[in-house]
C-alpha cells in the first residue's frame, strides 16, 4: 500500500465487476475478467496494448455494453447501458482527453449540462462559482484561474476541473485513464497527493497507466490483463516491479515464471 495511504474500508466493494466478456465480431476484446474496487483504494489496471484495459473500463463507465457477466455495486447487482447509468450509480471516467470545453472557464466546465438556476429561472452564476472554488480548492488549494479559459491551464489545473466536477456529482469511484499522461514531474507529485486525499474520502480508484513506476506508487492492487484475458492481481506490497513487468510480458503469474525469464526482460 502506498506510503501514507489509509486501511482500506470493509464491507463490500464499491464496484465490482464479474466474468465479463466482450467482443467485436470474432475478437474477444475481454475474455471472463472479474475486477473489484473498495472505498478508499486504488486498483491499477496494467498491459500492452490491446490488452483489453479501455474495453473494460468502457464497459463499466456505460460506452460499450457487455456480452456477459455481471456488475455490484454496494453488494447489489445493476445494469450499466450507458454513461447516464454510470454517473447514477457513482462512477465517473476522468478520460485522458479529460472531457473539458476549451474556450470556456472553469465555473462553465464544470457546470455544464448541469447548470444551477435561481428561482427566477435565470443562471445561478454566483452559486456556482461558489460550488465550484469550493470544491476545486479541496482538489487543488493552489488552483485560482477559476475564470480563465482552460485551454491556457496547465495540464494539472485541467485535471483538477475534471475531478472536482465528478466528487460534485457525487462520484464514489473514478476511472481514470493514463492520469498522469500529460503532467510534468511537479504535477505528477502533487497528483498523487490528490490520490491519498481522494483514498482519505472513501473514494475508489481504477487507475490504467502504461508507467509501471506510477502503478506502483498509486495503487493497493494490480491487475494485468493480455490479450483479453486477466492474468492475474496482486497486492502491490507482495509483487516486485519485475515479477508486474513478468505478468505483462510473459503472461505468467510471479510463481509460474522463472529467474531467467525475469532476467530476460532487462
Amino acid at each position: 500500500m502506498p506510503s501514507g495511504s489509509p486501511e482500506v474500508t470493509s464491507g463490500p466493494p464499491l464496484v465490482e465487476m464479474r466474468d465479463i466478456h466482450k467482443s467485436f465480431g470474432g475478437v474477444h476484446a475481454v475474455e471472463g475478467v472479474s475486477i473489484s474496487v473498495m472505498a478508499g483504494e486504488v486498483v491499477g489496471i496494467v498491459g500492452h496494448n490491446g490488452a483489453g484495459k479501455s474495453t473494460l473500463i468502457k464497459i463499466l463507465s456505460g460506452a460499450y455494453q457487455m456480452d456477459d457477466g455481471a456488475i455490484h455495486v454496494n453488494g447489489n447487482p445493476v445494469g450499466i447501458g450507458n454513461p447516464r447509468d454510470a454517473k447514477r450509480h457513482g462512477i465517473e471516467t476522468i478520460y485522458q482527453d479529460l472531457a473539458l470545453h476549451d474556450n470556456l472557464d472553469a465555473v462553465a466546465n464544470f457546470f455544464i449540462g448541469r447548470e444551477i438556476h435561481t428561482r427566477y429561472g435565470t443562471l445561478d452564476n454566483a452559486a456556482m462559482e461558489r460550488a465550484a472554488r469550493e470544491v476545486i480548492n479541496r482538489i487543488n488549494p493552489s488552483f485560482v484561474s477559476l475564470r480563465d479559459p482552460v485551454l491556457s491551464l496547465s495540464g494539472g489545473q485541467r485535471q483538477s476541473i475534471a475531478i472536482a466536477r465528478a466528487i460534485y456529482f457525487n462520484a464514489k469511484v473514478l476511472i481514470m485513464d493514463e492520469p498522469t499522461a500529460a503532467l510534468g514531474q511537479r504535477e505528477t507529485r502533487a497528483f498523487k497527493d490528490l490520490v491519498l486525499r481522494l483514498k482519505s474520502a472513501g473514494i475508489g480508484m481504477l487507475v490504467i497507466s502504461h508507467d509501471i513506476h506510477d502503478v506502483f506508487d498509486l495503487s493497493d492492487r494490480i491487475t494485468v490483463m493480455s490479450n483479453g484475458r486477466q492474468v492475474g492481481t496482486r497486492h502491490t506490497a507482495d509483487v516486485t516491479k519485475d515479477q508486474v513487468l513478468g505478468m505483462i510480458i510473459l503472461g505468467k503469474l510471479p510463481e509460474e515464471g522463472t529467474e531467467e525469464e525475469l532476467a530476460q526482460l532487462h
